[in-house]
């Protein structure tokens, strides 16, 4: 299991300015059926723990504050 901690590059991004997860949100994470996602707790903002995205965009899409940004590869679009 590729972990994505030290990717430059992931499919999921959080804009962290935007991310409510240290104040209790976890909509992204309970959204994503391949369980993908993840809250890192010292920073309180959600991450991409695993690179397996299927861009099913359910994160993207749920995330209440816009904070998730799914980068749909160009061939997938």
């Amino acid at each position: 299991m590729p972990l994505t901690m030290n990717r430059v590059s992931v499919p999921v991004t959080v804009d962290a300015e935007k991310c409510i997860a240290g104040k209790g949100c976890t909509v992204c994470v309970e959204s994503c059926p391949l369980d993908l996602l993840a809250i890192d707790k010292e920073k309180g903002t959600a991450y991409m723990r695993f690179d397996e995205c299927w861009y099913c965009l359910p994160c993207e899409k749920d995330c209440p504050t816009g904070a998730i940004h799914v980068d749909i590869p160009y061939l997938l679009r």
